[in-house]
């Protein structure tokens, strides 16, 4: 990094944070400071809703992702756009209508206050974890790239994020969002047109999909229905359906945006805007990993793109093997470049044959330089089992820093940045409110000022402030960034869904076998996420975990009939 990106790094950031507190200081009241006094159009909504998925891990991680696996990733998308449908017409109506500051205040009108605890306290736990992972993603790839210290950037973007969020509440949050989106992006836009101008003269778009599909790196759909891949178009349109209806209609980060739409059909024009861009965003997203993985076809990769890991072999007693499998992977690389040139000849000349043949050429050297990164991978966990042998996260930004002009390389760094704290943020002013509403005030003997609350709501957003850092700092980096959030998300997401459905659809079961049914479902899904997905390496799960949600939904409905039937009948004896 220069000097000047330094510079643009830092303008855009403390830009971003000095608007924020400067347009939304000063909140009246707890509805203004939660709500954002209900003023938001819905390109606001939609643009905040879009920011709070959007963490750095979904810049650092998904090119990484594309890189190695290709675009099937974008099938954990296919379930959004329907759940955004389903959240129109039945979430945001009732909501509105309640008039509530929280989604599980909804459950305490439904049922008892011990289920909108469960569920509060559930959200806690889980949106806990993640905005601790979502400081510390950045940190630590940053810091193996930067020379940073981790623990220094968790502060720096932890301090950024609170600063904001604890002065101005919700309208912090979504004003700041438009920026960060606009600033994440442009600087997608800038590193597409960059990869693409990178390519040999002679590699066109068109070329660069078809060397790409000879790697199968775009096998965009797979209707196979064996449960243990993670991604296919089913498990998108299932455990994908169900983990959005979850995130986007119970989870507070999320709900809170659009609650301070100007009216129900301000939320809704937001939520439809966020489904109709979604898809196409992480399509592009992914396509950005897919033409990085063909400009490497043409030019030197590492071994493994994770530089702390390289230095920790290399200063380690396999320095020597690591370094032979070095030197077959650049002698690979050659055969690979001179394979593209051929595939990219013949497909001029049109022979079908010819093109098969070179296919097949190129896909058998992709297959031993594959297996040479897996060797390193075995190389690097004999030297420390706590260092990180999965690279994915590392792909793209060992991309920019050795490829991007001086001075964008600072604003791609500021997209980084940026896609941490807009989702840092939203997690925050969710577990601030949550806290204040759900379980603080609610357990208040007396009547108090609306200020108190309001007071209660920056303190409490503080705290998490606080927590999300201290976690970012002791947390331990586990498989692929955006894989790991979506794990903790499917963990507990189907369960609180199912109390959603079943307080939305099936009037006739009532508090105490829906409370029951929750706990014994969250033990469940739990004990079916050790024993079938986190026991196993990386690709040879029992069960893709997108599957968690709909099995945690199901379970807690199927339970919660059970059990209200069992009262029913066992009251009916009685009489």
């Amino acid at each position: 990094m220069e000097v000047i990106d330094w510079i643009v790094l830092a303008s855009t950031l403390l830009f971003i944070v000095g608007y924020g507190y400067w347009r939304t200081k000063g909140s009246k009241d707890v509805s203004d400071y939660i709500l954002a006094g209900k003023e938001a159009k819905w390109y606001t909504v939609g643009l905040s809703v879009m920011a709070t998925q959007a963490s750095a891990i979904t810049f650092l991680s998904t090119p990484g992702q594309a890189f190695h696996d290709g675009m099937g990733f974008v099938q954990f998308y296919f379930g959004l756009p329907l759940a955004m449908v389903i959240i129109c017409i039945v979430f945001v109506p009732i909501y509105h209508k309640l008039k509530v500051y929280t989604a599980y205040e909804f459950l305490e009108n439904r049922f008892d206050i011990k289920t909108r605890s469960l569920a509060a306290i559930l959200f806690l736990i889980q949106r806990g974890l993640a905005a601790g992972i979502t400081i510390y993603a950045p940190s630590i790839i940053l810091s193996a790239v930067l020379g940073i210290e981790v623990k220094t950037l968790n502060i720096i973007i932890g301090i950024l994020v609170i600063i904001y969020t604890v002065s101005g509440g919700t309208k912090a949050v979504s004003v700041t969002q438009k920026q960060q989106m606009f600033v994440i992006m442009t600087g997608m836009f800038i590193a597409f047109y960059l990869v693409m101008s990178y390519l040999p003269n002679d590699i066109t778009f068109s070329k660069a999909l078809k060397i790409a599909g000879a790697n199968d790196k775009l096998n965009i759909l797979d209707f196979s229905l064996n449960p243990k891949s993670r991604y296919t178009f089913w498990s998108g349109i299932t455990g994908g359906l169900f983990l959005a209806l979850a995130y986007f209609g119970t989870d507070q980060s999320q709900v809170q945006r659009y609650l301070s739409g100007k009216s129900v059909r301000e939320s809704q024009l937001g939520l439809i805007f966020n489904g109709l861009l979604k898809v196409p965003m992480q399509f592009f997203i992914l396509l950005v990993g897919v033409m990085v993985f063909v400009f490497y076809q043409y030019n030197h990769s590492p071994l493994n793109f994770n530089p702390v890991a390289v230095e920790a072999v290399e200063q380690s007693v396999y320095a020597d093997e690591y370094h032979e499998l070095e030197r077959e992977h650049k002698a690979l690389e050659k055969d690979k470049k001179m394979a593209q040139e051929h595939f990219s000849a013949v497909l001029d000349v049109k022979d079908y044959h010819l093109i098969v043949s070179a296919k097949k050429q190129i896909q058998e050297i992709n297959k031993k330089e594959r297996e040479s990164r897996e060797e390193a991978r075995a190389l690097i966990q004999k030297v420390d089992k706590d260092l990180e042998t999965n690279d994915k996260d590392y792909v793209f930004i060992h991309f920019i820093l050795n490829n991007i002009p001086t001075g964008l390389m600072g604003l791609l760094f500021a997209v980084i940045f940026s896609a941490a704290m807009s989702s840092t943020a939203s997690e925050l002013n969710a577990l601030g409110t949550i806290t204040t509403i759900d379980l603080f005030r609610r357990r208040q003997k007396k009547e108090r000022a609306d200020k108190y609350y309001l007071s209660a709501s920056r303190w409490f957003t503080l705290a998490w402030g606080i927590i999300a850092i201290l976690f970012a700092n002791f947390a331990s980096l586990l498989d692929n960034l955006i894989q790991l959030v979506n794990i903790i998300g499917s963990i507990f997401y189907g369960n609180v869904l199912g109390i959603f459905l079943i307080a939305f659809f099936i009037k006739f079961i009532r508090g105490n076998a829906v409370f029951i049914s929750a706990i014994i479902t969250q033990i469940a899904v739990i004990l079916i996420y050790y024993f079938a997905i986190h026991r196993y390496a990386p690709g040879q799960e029992k069960l893709g975990y997108l599957w968690l949600n709909f099995i945690g939904c199901a379970m807690v409905i199927a339970i919660a009939i059970i059990f209200e039937a069992i009262n029913r009948t066992t009251n009916v004896i009685k009489k």
